[in-house]
């Protein structure tokens, strides 16, 4: 039996959610607030993440998306962002009419390098996009001194970072807007949906807006704005999902730290946490010379190992970056995620381990 790298935790709650959705008949909603479930998620939400709004979307991408219009990123301006990461975080940029600009990793955890960063600023640079990888937090304190300094707003890709904090703050709230993912593969999802969190109350109205066709009380379109609502079956899921967030990452957790040490000692780069921070271990990802290899073993093995993300954003077909990212090209030569989802056994990292060993 094959062990997923990832897939979605469904219980009978979910069912049942979602029954009384399709008896109710009330499957979505033009309020400006949104429909009674969406109303719903969006508090827990707050109440997880310890924010003072959170306006639930359609996808991660529209997450990024309705950030970039809240903020008025526009034709002519420069986003900031690393080249390794799944190629929405370039494409809500190239959406708006704004110009990514890729900056290189620091190979510590696969997340923005705020030396390289730092270099890539111009006059045109309006926001930074930094990418929490793999649910590995990036450096923030150092994101955030260099945004200030040079009045550049930050957005926060969370999208795989539910649940990972920073000091005891969750991602997502680090810098003035975050934007999580609740696709299918995260670490809970509404089948597909996204979150963005902000505690700035214009900003919030601003998104409301934004993701309603630009309107507050219908037909009185006020600002840009586009089709970017949840579902009342997404966010039935989602709510649901959200009160088993901590057993989720919790089981997590605990395959994380069993599978590092069953892989120490290994010539492998071991995924670990730095000081004040806390991982959800969304993926577990090993840096190895060995990684077709040692993939191709796994996943005869019926390890469902995979690569995230074999090519980097500036070297598909579309974006074609001439440029020198030598970690990020790292990276994508190196990188294996391993499942430790919450149906992962402690006999399945024992399989894991076994195979690996052997392969090396």
């Amino acid at each position: 039996m094959k062990i997923p790298v990832n897939l979605p935790y469904l219980g009978k709650e979910e069912v049942a959610e979602v029954n009384s959705v399709l008896r109710s008949g009330g499957l979505t909603s033009s309020a400006n607030l949104g429909g009674k479930n969406v109303r719903e998620f969006e508090r827990r939400v707050c109440s997880f993440i310890k924010s003072k709004y959170a306006v639930a979307v359609n996808s991660g991408t529209a997450a990024l998306q309705a950030a970039l219009y809240s903020l008025d990123i526009k034709q002519g301006d420069e986003v900031l962002l690393p080249s390794f990461t799944f190629v929405a975080t370039a494409n809500s940029v190239v959406s708006v009419g704004a110009k990514p600009v890729f900056v290189d990793i620091l190979r510590e955890n696969y997340t923005m390098d705020p030396a390289d960063l730092k270099k890539k600023i111009t006059r045109r640079t309006k926001a930074i996009i930094p990418v929490h990888l793999y649910g590995n937090v990036a450096y923030m304190d150092e994101i955030s001194e260099i945004a200030s300094k040079n009045n550049i707003a930050v957005i926060e890709d969370a999208a795989q970072s539910m649940g990972s904090t920073y000091k005891g703050r969750q991602t997502g709230t680090l810098s003035e807007i975050g934007c999580f993912s609740l696709y299918a593969a995260k670490v809970m999802t509404s089948g597909e949906g996204g979150v963005i969190v902000t505690s700035n109350k214009n900003i919030w109205e601003k998104l409301l807006m934004i993701r309603n066709h630009g309107m507050v009380h219908g037909y009185d379109t006020r600002v840009l704005g586009l089709n970017f609502r949840l579902p009342e079956i997404n966010a039935a899921i989602a709510k649901v999902q959200m009160k088993k967030l901590p057993a989720f990452l919790r089981a997590r957790q605990k395959n994380a730290k069993i599978l590092t040490e069953l892989l120490s000692g290994l010539d492998i780069v071991l995924p670990s946490e730095r000081k004040g921070v806390k991982v959800n271990w969304y993926l577990y990802t090993i840096a190895t010379k060995l990684r077709d290899k040692m993939m191709k073993a796994l996943n005869e093995g019926g390890v469902g190992a995979a690569v995230y993300y074999a090519t980097p954003v500036h070297k598909t077909p579309y974006y074609a970056k001439k440029i020198k990212l030598p970690n990020t090209e790292w990276a994508a030569a190196n990188v294996l995620s391993l499942p430790v989802q919450p149906m992962v056994k402690q006999k399945d990292l024992q399989r894991m381990a076994k195979i690996m060993r052997k392969t090396i």
